[in-house]
């Protein structure tokens, strides 16, 4: 029974949040239509979407929950025995249990308090966008019991008291904490943050314990603030770019369109010594123009090349760990969902980050180069390709290829925004994948809607719980300090960038790239502005910084992330990695030492 519950729940979450995905790219691609062809622009369009998106983000992490795909670093978890594995991952699903039902009922406060205000395009009240707040809780509620089954139930009942416990024991605690003024912030925001992250509580569940704490232990305002926080931080209308990059990048791998850019570049460069390689790291450049994503890169490069880079003697461990530097190298290549990020947070142009990433992607690329052609002296080289058979393949690619520049130049030529730009090259995506390709699997959509939706949900609600936890360290008043701290290094902005930095490599590997920026986004790009770093340049070093430690074992998840699409044990990859990590790090060093590599075409 309980499983009927469960899949019947589940099934109907994927289709309606696979609608709701329709709905916003047809939204949005008829206001673009409208205001440039017709001149007539659609004003209730962007509120209508982004009525929408709240919706589709709270479902979505709903579907993650049940799909158990939150993002979460297993690292230390991963090294129990089974039975303490089994009861780490109830702990973490009892931690997710306790946060959502103590937000429950500030989540109906919310929608009622929402209700008094309208939208002004669609006239309609406010509490039909808020209603997504204690909807999405109480579903993730929901979904998160049906996770439990008779045979963990002991163990689940143990976990639940241990959260219970720990729940009361810092109620009981708040007269102390009251007192404790910003000493709080350590409790809280390293201690149970840290705790949380390690323990394998999902992230975006672990910022909101902490943020949950806080105020509930040391502050006297009410908790109908964090949901507020947690909407604003999951609303910002650039984010809801997201889901529809993740779908595009997911179109590009089913439509052939990367296929096709690979064959091409294949040969290209086969005939030259690890020219595959080559073609690897200029297959991630390019197909990172187009998708956002870099999972979706690595899936719709690696299958395509492995086999034949393995039939000419490459070892499987070193290609996913070149495969892990190549995302690590084009985290900066634009329509970057960090990008998106950091624009959202920090109001810089993502016209100006869309500029500003391409060269420092390209220059730490050409590092990759130099320490592939050392490597690959073994390696057997193709015969080369006839100028007929490289002609043939660059006609067949054409379309593909066109692609990054078509999503860029209709942000950058005032066509759409970054928020709209996406449909077009969902719309172009599958006309080419229809008409020219002809290649285009209607039974696929969607599943590729249903992971769009889970990916997202997942990064929302990461957004979302980092920007009540920015919030709530900022009005504390510590991030002030922090500034004048840092403002006030000798150095100046020499030693700005070395911490941020080391800063970023640290918290991209335990954290990655997304709930960094929310968080630290606020705080750090205000101060390299003071300093006199102009904020494109210091946004490339701290994404290329996050890369590195993203893409860095033990505790990077994407280098895990590029074993699997790879197919390889992460002990294979292990003792290659480090050369590459070096690598990108001289490349680093490089971007961070010349600004006109981020700023020279802005």
């Amino acid at each position: 029974m309980r499983n009927h519950i469960n899949n019947l729940l589940i099934q109907t979450l994927e289709r309606l949040t696979a609608v709701l995905v329709v709905a916003e790219i047809v939204i949005l691609f008829v206001g673009i239509v409208a205001r440039y062809a017709f001149h007539h622009p659609l004003i209730w369009s962007d509120e209508l979407a982004s009525l929408l998106f709240l919706w589709l983000a709270m479902f979505g992490a709903a579907l993650a929950l049940g799909r158990n795909e939150h993002m979460r670093m297993s690292a230390l978890v991963n090294r129990f025995g089974d039975t303490g594995r089994g009861f780490a991952e109830l702990l973490a699903l009892a931690a997710a249990i306790g946060f959502l039902l103590a937000i429950l009922g500030p989540a109906i406060d919310y929608w009622e308090n929402e209700s008094m205000v309208s939208l002004m395009s669609l006239d309609i009240s406010m509490s039909w966008r808020a209603a997504a707040m204690p909807v999405g809780t109480a579903l993730m509620i929901v979904m998160a019991l049906l996770r439990l089954d008779r045979k963990t139930l002991p163990m689940a009942l143990l976990a639940l008291i241990v959260v219970g416990a720990v729940f009361a024991g810092f109620s009981l605690l708040r007269p102390q904490l009251l007192h404790l003024g910003q000493w709080n912030l350590l409790i809280f925001f390293l201690g149970v943050v840290s705790g949380t992250v390690f323990l394998g509580v999902p992230i975006a569940f672990s910022f909101g314990l902490a943020t949950l704490g806080y105020l509930a232990a040391s502050t006297r305002m009410p908790l109908s603030v964090l949901v507020a926080r947690m909407d604003t931080g999951m609303s910002h209308p650039v984010l809801l770019s997201v889901p529809l990059f993740v779908f595009l990048g997911l179109l590009i791998e089913m439509t052939g369109m990367a296929s096709v850019m690979v064959r091409f570049l294949a040969n290209l460069l086969g005939h030259v010594r690890g020219g595959l390689s080559f073609v690897l790291i200029g297959a991630m450049y390019l197909v990172s123009g187009i998708s956002g994503s870099k999972a979706a890169d690595m899936a719709a490069v690696a299958p395509v090349l492995f086999p034949e880079m393995e039939a000419r003697g490459a070892n499987r461990g070193e290609l996913v760990a070149l495969l892990a530097a190549t995302g690590a190298q084009t985290e900066t290549i634009p329509p970057s969902l960090i990008l998106i990020t950091i624009g959202s947070v920090t109001g810089i142009s993502i016209a100006a980050l869309f500029t500003g990433g391409l060269l420092p992607g390209l220059v730490v690329g050409l590092i990759l180069c130099v320490m592939t052609w050392s490597r690959a002296r073994d390696m057997q080289v193709a015969p080369r390709a006839t100028a007929a058979a490289i002609g043939r393949s660059f006609v067949i690619a054409i379309p593909a290829l066109v692609l990054p520049f078509v999503i860029r130049g209709a942000v950058v030529g005032g066509i759409a925004t970054a928020t709209e730009v996406s449909t077009i090259g969902i719309v172009y995506c599958v006309l080419a994948g229809l008409l020219i390709y002809r290649q285009f699997d209607v039974n696929r959509l969607l599943p590729m809607l249903v992971q769009t939706v889970v990916l997202s949900g997942a990064i929302m609600l990461i957004v979302g719980a980092a920007t009540a936890m920015a919030w709530a360290i900022t009005s504390s008043g510590f991030s002030r300090v922090v500034g004048g701290w840092i403002v006030g290094m000798p150095g100046g902005a020499i030693s700005f960038m070395a911490i941020s930095i080391l800063l970023f490599a640290i918290l991209g590997s335990i954290l990655e790239g997304i709930p960094v920026i929310v968080l630290f986004g606020p705080l750090l790009f205000p101060i390299a502005r003071q300093v006199g770093i102009h904020e494109v340049h210091y946004a490339m070093v701290a994404i290329l910084a996050m890369g590195v430690g993203l893409f860095a074992p033990p505790f990077g998840v994407g280098y895990y992330v590029a074993c699997a699409i790879g197919g390889a044990n992460p002990d294979d990859g292990m003792r290659h990695i480090w050369r590459y990590l070096a690598a990108l790090m001289v490349g680093l060093i490089i971007v961070a030492a010349i600004p006109w590599i981020s700023i020279g075409f802005l």
